[in-house]
């Protein structure tokens, strides 16, 4: 009994390992229609130049209440006139929210539904203190060693620059699209997009204007910072993390910090933070991540190649690997982030309340209610109070199989040559959570080749973009205003 028991074990065993390799094997990636790289003439220098000049303006969004400094706005506005004249000439333009500015170029067909291209020109601060660390001054737009150098080369003004030149270009030949585009430049897009993006997609709300799909910032040609893909792949976000800020509050009586009883506020709020980084949000490889997931996997080696294949059997292994990374686990899951804490006023006082900023970037599984829900159940005190900041949802996931989806991919693969296109998730936020109500799908992917070395720029020191970035994505998007324009 016990040798034919091993035997049926064994001949499971065998099955299974049947199964797995076999679906190991077929699982490559699906073949690409021939694409032929273009080699559109674009002038890297003379794009660097005018991006160096842009880069120039301190259009720094800073963070409220502090107050914006409208004057490099409206002096940058002033410079895209001057330096892109046809665009002012033959596209209409209007200032909405202020400073954000939104393009149209009418298309032969006034029935087609319209498509909308965005990017952003405010930036983020530079960080006191790191100034020295800059290899050239952050608003000096120095062009040096192959790249422009400077805040907001990468975040976003170099696509502002790029979408321009396009544009430029495509009317120097006479090129009318057959479908209406609109472009949108943001002006406060790093503190959420509430007055520019949002004023925007009211307006053409307003006015019907509902786009068949809409481009924004969000992912790009990531070149050896997916763990196992060793070929640059274009990701093309189909949806982005929704935003929550919950304050957590403790309160207690206070008094001298020589006689503290044996759980201050500050215990209290500690005791509670510790509670919720030790029991984040479920995760998982089930919508948008699985997405995500399975068309990365294809690109692997045959061993991840054949743990992704038969997710089935090791889901659970696959998961708890991928835990184990910030950046792998943002996309299985909606994050918890303490960020802000305060306490007493004075170092020998006991404090009455104590507070802390807890901030979710919110995967499209959950939303703002469910993060709230789970934060009460887990710390489970009346003595924490738990009050929202900010809640923002995530978007909607757009869709692979639209004209816009396979328009961008193939426009990347024309500027880029042999690289892969997946989907994916754009982490942090987006002026998109604002257009994408107004377009059926709301993309997001910013042209250019991304290095690790790179990221550690976006937001903070040495931030800069090569010039070959700067051909490629001018060529991207006029063969995507080309192709997109004519579905």
């Amino acid at each position: 009994m016990l040798k034919k028991l091993l035997i049926g074990s064994l001949g499971v065993l065998v099955v299974i390992a049947v199964i797995v390799l076999y679906r190991a094997a077929m699982f490559t990636p699906p073949e690409q229609a021939k694409v032929e790289t273009v080699a559109h003439a674009v002038d890297a220098q003379a794009v660097a130049t005018r991006l160096a000049q842009a880069i120039q303006f301190a259009t720094i969004s800073q963070q409220p209440p502090a107050p914006t400094d409208p004057a490099p706005f409206d002096a940058f506005i002033a410079w895209l006139e001057k330096t892109y004249p046809a665009v002012h000439e033959k596209l209409t333009r209007e200032r909405l929210g202020g400073q954000t500015l939104l393009y149209k170029w009418a298309g032969k067909d006034a029935n087609a539904k319209p498509i909308l291209l965005t990017a952003h020109y405010d930036v983020v601060p530079v960080i006191p203190g790191t100034e020295k660390e800059w290899k050239h001054s952050p608003f000096g737009g120095v062009i040096a060693d192959g790249h422009v150098w400077g805040r907001g080369t990468l975040d976003d003004k170099g696509a502002v620059v790029t979408i321009l030149e396009a544009v430029t270009a495509l009317l120097a030949q006479g090129y009318q699209p057959q479908r209406t585009i609109y472009l949108s430049f943001g002006h406060d897009e790093e503190i959420g997009g509430d007055k520019g993006a949002a004023a925007v997609a009211a307006q053409l709300k307003a006015r019907n204007v509902r786009f068949a799909w809409s481009l924004d910032e969000g992912s790009a040609v990531l070149d050896g910072i997916v763990p196992g893909v060793p070929r640059p792949i274009a990701s093309i976000s189909l949806a982005e993390k929704g935003y929550v800020t919950l304050v957590l509050t403790a309160r207690a009586k206070g008094g001298h910090s020589s006689m503290p009883p044996r759980e201050t506020a500050v215990g209290t709020l500690a005791e509670a933070i510790v509670k919720l980084q030790h029991a984040p949000m479920p995760g998982g490889l089930d919508g948008i991540t699985g997405q995500v997931f399975d068309s990365l996997a294809p690109h692997m080696s045959f061993d991840k190649r054949a743990l992704f294949a038969n997710r089935w059997l090791f889901g659970f292994a696959i998961e708890q690997v991928l835990a184990k990374s910030p950046t792998t686990d943002a996309m299985l899951r909606t994050t918890t982030a303490p960020t802000m804490l305060s306490g007493s006023v004075k170092e020998n006082v006991l404090p009455i309340e104590a507070t802390a900023a807890v901030n979710f970037r919110v995967h499209p599984r959950d939303t703002p209610d469910s993060v709230v829900a789970h934060v009460k159940k887990v710390i489970a005190d009346e003595r924490v109070t738990v009050a929202a900041l900010r809640a923002d949802p995530a978007s909607r996931v757009a869709s692979m199989d639209s004209a816009g989806y396979r328009a961008i991919a193939t426009a990347a693969r024309q500027a880029f040559g042999d690289i892969a296109v997946a989907p994916g998730l754009t982490l942090a936020g987006t002026d998109s959570k604002h257009y994408g109500t107004v377009s059926d799908d709301a993309y997001r992917f910013n042209p250019m080749k991304i290095t690790p070395p790179d990221l550690t720029g976006i937001h903070g020191t040495n931030e800069r973009v090569s010039l070959e970035n700067l051909v490629r994505a001018t060529r991207f998007y006029m063969e995507l205003i080309k192709g997109g324009a004519s579905r």
